[in-house]
């Protein structure tokens, strides 16, 4: 059954999607959403009349200054509460995900800033991913796909359209293949077997393909 969605959440996932360099058409939109089609475009109607959305090339949806500023608003809220959840109260990655989508529209900006403060202002959510306002700059990396066997690389990131798969969140959480994680990326005992084979922390998986290209990584000296 298709989900639904208020404005907040349409904003973060336009920034979410063209942070990560996509162009956020509406069929895009709907897929990240799991929404009807019909609906993101009545919804981006209203988004455009209330200011917080205009048109590009292509049609592509785009963020005024307006709709940057409110979605920079809760995406920086919604990262700051998963650190706080993770961190601080043990949850998993998938757990601290949806509740943060649950409080973030509830906190206020004193809150926000205390929750900042008791934090020691993070620069990133537990997925590598910058916090808004942090004054941080997002670190490069390569996709774990197109890594080389053999090689040790770190992983920087979690490419944040990742985070709507909650199983997948709960996969790389207990398997250690978190920011800071060392990988090694194993030799295919042949070339027609099909995966991407690491190691991390003395544990062997083979990683799917799309998988792999979710991890964002920095080959290491």
């Amino acid at each position: 059954m298709p989900r639904t969605h208020g404005i907040d959440e349409y904003l973060e996932a336009i920034y979410v999607l063209d942070a990560e360099g996509d162009v956020v058409l509406p069929s895009r939109l709907a897929d990240y959403l799991d929404v009807a089609r019909p609906t993101v475009t009545q919804t981006v109607q209203r988004m455009t009349a209330s200011g917080f959305v205009g048109t590009g090339e292509g049609r592509s949806i785009v963020l005024t200054d307006e709709g940057r500023r409110k979605a920079e608003q809760m995406v920086r809220r919604h990262r700051l509460l998963e650190r706080w959840l993770t961190d601080e109260l043990g949850l998993d990655w998938a757990d601290a995900h949806v509740e943060a989508g649950r409080l973030e529209h509830a906190i206020s900006p004193e809150v926000e800033e205390r929750l900042a403060e008791r934090l020691g202002y993070p620069t990133t959510c537990p997925h590598g991913n910058v916090i808004p306002g942090s004054g941080a700059k997002q670190v490069s990396g390569r996709p774990l796909s197109g890594m080389e066997g053999g090689q040790s690389v770190t992983v920087v990131r979690i490419v944040e359209q990742a985070e709507e798969d909650l199983d997948f969140l709960r996969f790389l959480h207990t398997a250690g293949i978190v920011p800071g994680a060392k990988v090694v990326l194993s030799k295919p005992a042949s070339p027609y077997e099909a995966g991407v084979p690491i190691e991390v922390d003395g544990a062997s998986y083979s990683l799917d393909e799309s998988v792999a290209k979710r991890i964002l990584v920095t080959p290491n000296a």
